[in-house]
């Protein structure tokens, strides 16, 4: 055990590497009016590792711009970014190497397939170890806009750079490149750099690196930026510049953030502040220059804060420039000094500048809420939520994730995360794993070795692994759990006490880990809410039974304090009073609100809402227990009482949903639904659904769209019976068994989802199939194509009767699956919406129903930006009848896809419809006014 820290220190300064005598010399000529560097550069590089170099990569990330295929141009894609895929030519940006010359020499050089902003260069002799290359560049960079990734050239013609000339990439033992997938993440070896930059005059530059040298002309101006050991390549030139320097303890910090009309003195006083945080944390920085910028905020904001329209001020003034200040701080200096590689070991600089973001605003702001003044307002401060305290969000944000089985492992590649987990539940994940494990250890520990892990690595290469060896001699407490399990896993956490047994001086309790890992929890004694005791139990693979000693406590509570990332927190206690002290009581409450573990919480939310043209507004409220985070188990009551048909509907479900990790199928969920609706004038249905659901996703990517769904209901129908009404059935109650099968990849460039049904009824059974095919393509055009059948396997319903029959245009909707406005209608606007289902013709024809099969094909094209052209034709056939050809044409309007449309017909079976008289009725819409919907648009860009 002695010989542990010697190997583990010795571990550490094995695995650093010191890119030492690599040097970079450019000189750019700005061409700022036709938005185009000239480049002619440099690059010294030392062969650090022990094997013997054939070729090596560059990284030349500025052409990442350069077509509409690159990795850049897909991530966009993949989170419905439609910028860049519609954005001219011209505004997209990219490299052109003229030539890379060794000894002046020539060399070999290629883009890498599918990597064009790789470059692989072969050198004219293998370089080996402790050996250095030198090659010279000669290359044109066309600057992007930056309306892409906030880099590039404005709109008035100032440039914010970053990764925009090549860089080599780093070996140690394996290249180290990748794609630019707008995630800053460029893993480059520092170097010593010297960039001469030309520009018109009438420009400020601002830049890390010190100026030594500046001349001007008539119309340019040359400076000369030079700086040691950097890896920062950002560069920003302005016509009025709007960064402002403030020099403090040897430091020049120079910003652009908003600051909300702060003074000179608040800033400058909020700035010493910071730096002394930063200084005490991490020693000094190395440099003369940290640049903070506004780009750097908005790209990684305080989140809570950015929601809010500016005009809304929760928080002081000073607190929120000085959040914003020192996350961008902490963030630039890691950046800068912590050089590990930040696409592969991303967590551990997200863990540390969250973890010291936590720690200023507990030494700083200790009672500073994450509602800020809103959690004193009335009728605000009754919430739980308004008790939450401004860190408390760290471990809730996480928590969305984790409760809905979409949490990622923290050494999950930065580009393999969801958006939502590499921007912010990942982050907030590894400090608060930093958190728990200071909790653990103790007596300021991990603070120290943070900060000496921080002085001894500065500058020099190092990784996670380094880290957890260094930690490891600091404690004689068994850590491993908190690197194989809560970082390398996506393992929950969630303990519960069970038995308890109590004597007037000790007490023998059972504590039970509900989940297969190997976290230690902490366990509290209280007497009312005072800590009296508190222990770290550890080791508890399924369960473990103590004994503790009683002093006076009346409560046992895991996770008191709520330090761990606990899953569930409902199960933590109990009382030591006696039994009916162990029920939490009933607790009612206005709006939905967070959780609070002590009680069973009750939410009620009035509701007003147009949900049909025959109940008209209806009045109501809504009853359940849903909080903000998911819960398995989820219930709702929504009575409600209609203006227009003056009668009491209402719905109700109940719901339970298993998440499973590590597998294809991820979620199963099986619970029940009701309603008492208006389906016609004066006529209304009850529904009783019993369902159950199985999702599937790919358990490797959670990235992809790719997903399955099987669903199985019973569809218990009851309808007011009135012969005068044409949608009503002989039979106007009916049982249907249905199963239906989806398998969809919903993506903004190669859209395709194809399903099939089954239903089973009384008097038929049927079957169909879906496919639809959505394409983007290069152009900007769209191609978009379905495809429809369907058949019955046995049909014994009234001949005269179409009401369970395929439909072209619009279906009846039996299943009541469909938000149709005006279900009945058969003439006025509420009859001309349209819901893409069945035939999925927009005409009203002749034929309108099939009793027997239909086969139908739909198409559209794009005509010019949202208008496409589209054209239908398929067969319907009907019992003694035989089939009968169908087609119809016209123009689509496209405001947002599957969500508000229009559709003009023009010409089908019918003939020419726009000539016709009453053309205005043949107009056809489709629109949503499901808030779910709506909001599903912005979740499929976060999830």
């Amino acid at each position: 055990m002695k010989l542990r820290p010697f190997f583990s220190i010795l571990f550490i300064f094995s695995s650093i590497i010191n890119f030492s005598q690599n040097k970079i010399d450019l000189k750019a000529d700005f061409d700022i009016e036709n938005r185009k560097i000239t480049i002619s550069q440099t690059i010294q590089y030392k062969n650090t590792s022990k094997d013997i170099l054939q070729s090596i990569y560059l990284n030349d990330w500025s052409n990442s711009y350069a077509t509409k295929t690159t990795p850049l141009a897909i991530r966009f894609a993949e989170e419905y970014n439609n910028q860049f895929h519609l954005a001219k030519n011209e505004d997209r940006g990219y490299s052109v190497i003229t030539s890379i010359r060794q000894n002046n020499q020539p060399l070999v050089f290629s883009q890498l397939k599918n990597q064009l902003d790789v470059v692989k260069v072969d050198l004219k002799t293998p370089l080996k170890p402790n050996e250095t290359y030198t090659i010279n560049l000669e290359y044109i960079v066309q600057i992007p806009k930056d309306k892409f990734t906030s880099y590039g050239i404005s709109e008035t013609g100032d440039l914010s750079l970053r990764y925009w000339y090549i860089t080599p990439a780093v070996y140690n033992g394996k290249w180290q490149y990748y794609s630019n997938k707008n995630l800053d993440d460029l893993f480059v070896p520092k170097a010593d750099l010297n960039l001469e930059i030309s520009c018109p005059k009438g420009y400020t530059i601002t830049s890390e690196l010190n100026i030594s040298n500046k001349t001007q002309s008539t119309k340019k101006q040359t400076v000369t930026l030079k700086g040691k050991n950097r890896i920062d390549s950002k560069l920003f030139l302005s016509k009025v510049s709007d960064f402002e320097t403030i020099q403090t303890q040897g430091l020049s910090l120079i910003s652009n953030i908003k600051n909300g009309e702060l003074d000179v003195l608040d800033k400058v006083l909020i700035t010493e502040k910071i730096t002394k945080f930063l200084f005490n944390n991490f020693g000094k920085y190395p440099h003369e220059k940290l640049v903070l910028s506004n780009i750097d905020y908005n790209k990684d904001p305080i989140y809570g804060l950015n929601f809010l329209p500016s005009f809304i001020k929760l928080y002081p003034n000073h607190f929120q420039y000085e959040l914003k200040l020192l996350k961008v701080a902490l963030h630039n200096y890691l950046e800068s000094t912590l050089l590990i590689n930040p696409r592969k070991d991303q967590w551990l600089f997200d863990g540390i500048q969250i973890y010291y973001l936590i720690n200023y605003v507990e030494a700083h702001y200790p009672n500073m809420k994450f509602l800020g003044s809103l959690a004193d307002f009335w009728g605000v401060r009754s919430f739980h939520a308004a008790n939450m305290s401004f860190n408390d969000k760290y471990i809730f944000a996480f928590m969305t994730m984790a409760r809905t089985n979409r949490d990622q492992p923290l050494t999950m590649a930065k580009d393999s995360l969801l958006k939502f987990n590499a921007s912010i539940a990942n982050k907030y994940k590894a400090a608060v794993g930093l958190k728990y494990l200071d909790d653990f250890i103790n007596d300021s520990i991990l603070e120290n070795t943070l900060k000496s892990f921080l002085e001894q690595t500065k500058l020099k290469q190092t990784s996670p692994k380094a880290f957890e060896a260094y930690i490891k001699t600091k404690t004689q407490k068994d850590i491993d759990w908190f690197f194989k399990d809560y970082i390398n896993t996506r393992k929950k956490i969630d303990f519960k006490i069970k038995k308890v047994k109590k004597t007037e001086d000790s007490i023998t309790l059972t504590i039970k880990n509900k989940r297969n890992n190997s976290m230690p929890i902490s366990l509290y004694t209280l007497n009312n809410d005072s800590i009296i005791s508190k222990s770290w139990i550890e080791n508890v693979t399924k369960s473990k039974t103590i004994t503790i000693p009683r002093n006076n406590g009346n409560k046992l509570v895991l996770n008191y304090e709520q330090i761990i990332p606990e899953q569930n927190l409902r199960d933590n206690w109990k009382s030591l009073k006696g039994f009916f002290f162990n029920n939490k009581p009933l607790q009612f409450r206005l709006f939905k609100d967070i959780e609070d573990p002590n009680y069973n919480q009750v939410f009620l939310m009035p509701l007003a809402e147009f949900n049909n043209i025959y109940d008209g507004i209806t009045f109501g409220i809504k009853a359940y227990n849903t909080t903000l985070l998911r819960k398995q188990f989820n219930y709702k009551i929504q009575p409600r009482y209609a203006l227009k048909s003056k009668s009491f509907t209402g719905a109700a479900s109940a719901s339970v949903t298993h998440y499973l990790q590590n597998s294809n199928l991820y979620s199963i969920n099986y619970g029940i639904q009701g309603s008492y609706t208006s389906f016609a004038e004066d006529l209304f249905v009850r529904k009783i659904i019993p369902s159950l659901t199985f999702l599937f996703r790919n358990d490797n990517d959670f990235r992809s769209n790719k997903r399955q769904r099987l669903k199985l209901r019973y569809i218990d129908i009851h309808r007011d019976k009135d012969l005068n009404n044409i949608t009503n059935a002989d039979e106007p109650n009916y049982n249907i068994f249905n199963v239906n099968y989806l398998n969809s990849n919903d993506n903004l460039i190669n859209f395709s989802k194809w399903s099939t049904d089954l239903q089973i009824a009384k008097t038929f059974s049927k079957v169909s199939f879906n496919y639809e095919y959505r394409k983007l393509f290069e152009s900007n055009r769209q191609l978009n194509l379905r495809f429809y059948t369907g058949a019955f396997l046995s049909n014994r319903t009234d001949i005269t009767s179409d009401y369970f029959s395929f439909a072209l245009d619009r279906p009846t909707d039996y299943l009541f699956d469909y938000n149709y406005l005006g279900r009945s209608e058969a003439t006025g606007i509420f009859s001309q919406q349209y819901i893409t289902a069945e035939g999925g013709f927009k005409s009203k024809l002749k034929t309108p129903f099939a009793n027997q099969w239909i086969s139908t094909f739909n198409a559209s094209t794009t005509l010019w930006k949202y208008i496409l052209a589209y054209g239908d034709m398929g067969f319907v056939k009907n019992k003694f009848d035989n089939p009968k050809f169908v087609y119809d044409s016209g123009i689509r309007i496209n405001l947002v896809t599957d969500y508000f449309e229009i559709y003009f017909p023009i010409y089908s079976n019918l003939g020419w419809e726009i000539g016709q008289p009453h053309y205005d009725q043949k107009i056809r819409f489709k629109f949503t006014v499901d808030p779910q919907s709506l909001l599903g648009l912005f979740r499929r860009r976060w999830y």
